[in-house]
């Protein structure tokens, strides 16, 4: 797991852990030591003042987190997650909510109610594979292609309970049979046909790129930004988008109420939203901005080619918000081996 290191493995005696006088700022964030470290640098370069410290983890790891530490709040912003698991956040009161200076160049689907948090990027999660041993014509091109007996135990999948990426997959699964006949019971059908296929349900998002590109897996699920990083890596992995409809998250962002140091969590939240930032990541760290007023001209390329190639998938988010809980507890204890695959 990528940290910056915070003095202590258990973390928390922040207050001692400098040996400077400036004021500490604690992200939660999944979005690894790449776009975390340009964001670390840019803002203290403009912020002298403050000691950006993050932790990074997974989404639902960062909302448990949270959620067990409401009565002394350890983390100022929480930075990355699907809106299902902010959502719950914010109606558990977890989160401050503030509008955002750049609140008004999001489209509404990306605002929380009550400003509670902002959609930062948009996440698409599509198919990685191992390009050395799969021809990009035999990668699986829909959903159902992983179904496809050369795949049978050749699929790793990122354990779904700590991961918002995949609990924002698999609640698209399961509100899609929802969608279709009424109820859940194919979806989970679905589920399980997956879980056959599948070698293990790695707890490490790290190693989920790498694997596949070790060939200890063959292909996955995974999403575009950690993909293209590693392929910039030199990493030998394929991608492609489900013609069908792609998942694309939206990765919000918000500042953790009851916020140690609430003026500098703000001031962070606006950084990150900020026209500056939005083309920085995307042109260093491949995020895909949520801001719609970015000069067309001043994206990159790649930006410009996912937005053509890519179908965008027709996703019941309030559905998945309020029964995605739910949904996965049953599918942790009624799917996750019952297809005679994927150990944790």
């Amino acid at each position: 797991m990528s940290r910056k290191i915070l003095c202590s493995a258990l973390l928390f005696v922040l207050a001692g852990c400098s040996r400077d006088h400036r004021t500490p700022l604690v992200i939660y964030s999944p979005h690894g030591r790449d776009l975390l470290t340009l964001f670390e640098k840019r803002f203290e370069n403009l912020h002298p003042d403050i000691d950006v410290r993050w932790l990074d983890m997974g989404s639902q790891d960062v909302y448990d987190r949270v959620r067990s530490e409401r009565a002394n709040p350890q983390a100022d912003v929480w930075f990355g997650g699907p809106s299902l698991i902010l959502e719950q956040a914010a109606r558990d009161s977890l989160l401050d909510c503030h509008r955002a200076v750049w609140a008004d160049a999001i489209l509404g689907r990306g605002r929380g109610t009550g400003d509670c948090y902002l959609a930062a990027y948009e996440t698409p999660a599509l198919f990685l594979y191992a390009e050395k041993v799969v021809p990009a014509a035999q990668a699986p091109q829909d959903w159902d292609d992983l179904f496809d007996q050369k795949w049978k135990g050749k699929i790793i999948i990122r354990d779904p309970l700590a991961s918002g990426t995949m609990r924002a997959v698999f609640g698209y699964i399961i509100a899609r049979s929802l969608k279709q006949t009424g109820d859940t019971a194919a979806g989970f059908a679905w589920l399980r046909r997956l879980d056959g296929q599948t070698k293990v349900y790695e707890q490490n998002p790290a190693l989920v790129s790498e694997k596949i590109a070790r060939q200890e897996g063959l292909v996955t699920i995974w999403d575009l930004p950690d993909v293209l990083i590693s392929r910039r890596r030199g990493m030998p992995v394929g991608y492609v988008f489900p013609k069908s409809g792609t998942v694309v998250i939206e990765d919000d962002i918000a500042v953790v109420r009851g916020a140690k140091h609430q003026a500098a969590a703000r001031a962070y939240v606006d950084f990150v939203g900020s026209i500056e930032m939005q083309l920085a990541a995307a042109r260093e760290v491949y995020r895909l901005p949520a801001r719609q007023d970015l000069p067309a001209d001043s994206l990159p390329d790649w930006v410009r080619d996912v937005r053509r190639r890519m179908v965008v998938a027709d996703v019941d988010w309030n559905l998945i918000a309020e029964h995605g809980p739910q949904w996965m507890q049953w599918w942790d204890q009624h799917v996750r081996g019952a297809g005679g695959g994927g150990t944790r």
